[in-house]
């Protein structure tokens, strides 16, 4: 099984999962042990399972002002892990690879796995909501017929990206291209460089 086989088994797993309640305070079991690549790939899709829904909710025209507030504070505070979780993958590819000698003619990707594993989770999500519309008894023939042709090239999307992500670890492990990762330094949570933040203290 490849990397990308697996990481789309288990993104699956966490969405259908998440939806036997389809709650965003519902608490996450994950089955996988705690540190291991199985593990932050559940968690992975598990957090952005309910940031869609979060995303959902914050879009309701009718929502209470102070409710949309406290919502968009869960939004930065998911956003902030989401990112946390992506390095930590990163971190993870880092150390399986970390006796690899680049070849001298190697060259620099232009993502890091876990941010290509990262939009690979999103396009899981994409997916299973989608076939949502196209199974939707409430919508008309032609709101279906358009949501299935959308799911198609959604389907395409997760095969050429799934293909994408093996081909570039495989290129990392024979030396091929080699990564670099940058953290993302996010300065709107950071009290230290907002200056909202730092100027209201």
């Amino acid at each position: 099984m490849t990397f990308t086989e697996q990481a789309n088994q288990i993104f699956q797993q966490a969405i259908r999962d998440y939806h036997l309640t389809d709650n965003v305070d519902t608490p996450m079991r994950n089955p996988y042990e705690r540190e291991s690549i199985e593990y932050n790939l559940y968690l992975k899709c598990w957090i952005d399972t309910v940031q869609w829904h979060y995303e959902d909710i914050i879009r309701d025209p009718h929502i209470d002002p102070t409710e949309a507030l406290s919502l968009k504070r869960r939004i930065d505070h998911s956003n902030q892990d989401r990112t946390d979780l992506v390095e930590n993958i990163d971190s993870y590819f880092r150390h399986i690879y970390s006796d690899v000698k680049p070849l001298p003619d190697a060259r620099l990707n232009t993502e890091s796995p876990a941010w290509a594993v990262d939009r690979l989770s999103i396009l899981a999500l994409k997916i299973w909501h989608m076939e949502e519309q196209v199974e939707r008894e409430d919508a008309d023939e032609e709101h279906r017929q358009r949501c299935r042709a959308k799911l198609n090239v959604l389907l395409e999307q997760q095969a050429d990206l799934s293909t994408a992500i093996d081909q570039l670890l495989e290129d990392i492990e024979a030396g091929r291209k080699y990564m670099k990762v940058y953290r993302q330094m996010k300065m709107y949570n950071d009290p230290s460089t907002n200056p909202v933040l730092y100027n209201n203290k």
